[in-house]
């Protein structure tokens, strides 16, 4: 049985038994600091265990908490596995010095280039988009179809945003500066908050329930927001995300933009080819379906199930950008926001 690494400290439970063909080799733990809060994670782990034998233990916390905390306790840190949404949040691992670069070809087979980090301190497991949500009640699918569009002039007071200061937008921001320049990146940000129906406040569930209430017309949110609302939400939230249409920005700006959940392995793992059995273990059919079902994301590797809800979503042209670039912009992509004044 799983153990949970309590926020004191290591709270050992009795490990499972591994199955009788298990090689004794195999057999170990494993430690993993997650900024995932998913039920589902738990039937991973549960699996991974299972097939392995290997004792998984397990903490979870926002990912500020889990970089200070590996901060603080140095290279004594039980932690094997870092997992967390966002290229932007792994970057800030791997600058802190927290992860460490791993050469595995099943990784490498599984994940593409421009999903993972070029030296493997870190590999994106689940995709997620970043979408324009608006009221098609309001505006036409021809006014929201690129990123570009939302500094229309003509969409003054018509757009609602959450801050510049979350991981997601300051990926999009980087994203966009590696796409067309910072000086292109930051006049369309300036452009968009001159637009603003108000200041930035809230999530993205918030955004998409701001757009459904007529407070503004258009928004930028992660799909699967959307996805959880419209296929597993209360009667109210369903009703929300009938009243929203989904805009998967194009080729003016290159695609939309892609971003990832992913994991890397701590830099003084004490069990680090636990570790990374692990993270391959995650690029499997069977781990990809485990690791989106709840979460609404796209799965990486050919073969897995997709979560219910996606079929809810046309098809669309990814971008390629690498976004290992996304954290190596991100302080410039706060700098252009703060410049702006988008809060």
């Amino acid at each position: 049985m799983r153990s949970v690494i309590a926020a004191a400290g290591l709270a050992i439970a009795a490990c499972s038994q591994p199955p009788s063909d298990t090689d004794p080799a195999d057999m170990g733990e494993i430690n993993i600091y997650s900024a995932r809060h998913y039920d589902s994670d738990r039937i991973l782990y549960d699996a991974f265990e299972a097939e392995t034998g290997i004792t998984v233990r397990f903490r979870e916390a926002g990912a500020a908490q889990l970089l200070e905390t590996m901060k603080a306790e140095g290279a004594a840190s039980p932690a094997d596995v870092v997992i967390a949404a966002d290229a932007g949040t792994l970057w800030r691992f791997q600058d802190a010095g927290l992860l460490q670069p791993v050469q595995s070809d099943a990784l490498d087979a599984a994940i593409p280039a421009q999903l993972r980090e070029a030296d493997g301190h870190w590999f994106g497991l689940a995709k997620r988009v970043r979408v324009i949500a608006y009221d098609p009640e309001r505006l036409a699918p021809e006014q929201v179809d690129d990123y570009l569009d939302l500094a229309d002039p003509g969409l003054a007071g018509e757009v609602c945003m959450r801050s510049s200061s979350n991981v997601y937008n300051l990926s999009l921001l980087g994203d966009m500066i590696e796409r067309v320049g910072a000086e292109a990146a930051e006049a369309w940000a300036g452009a968009v908050a001159e637009n603003f129906a108000r200041d930035p406040e809230g999530g993205d569930t918030a955004q998409i329930e701001s757009v459904a209430a007529g407070a503004c017309s258009a928004t930028i949110v992660n799909h699967y927001y959307w996805v959880r609302l419209a296929a597993d939400g209360s009667n109210a939230q369903k009703a929300a995300a009938e009243k929203v249409s989904l805009s998967f920005p194009g080729s003016e700006a290159g695609g939309t933009h892609v971003n990832v959940t992913g994991a890397g392995v701590a830099a003084n793992a004490p069990n680090r080819d636990a570790a990374i059995r692990f993270l391959e273990f995650l690029a499997t059919p069977d781990g990809q379906t485990m690791l989106t079902t709840e979460t609404k994301e796209f799965p990486i590797v050919a073969g897995a199930t997709p979560p219910a809800g996606l079929d809810l979503l046309p098809t669309f042209e990814e971008a390629t950008t690498q976004i290992g670039a996304y954290g190596e912009n991100q302080v410039e992509a706060q700098a252009i926001y703060d410049r702006v004044g988008w809060n």
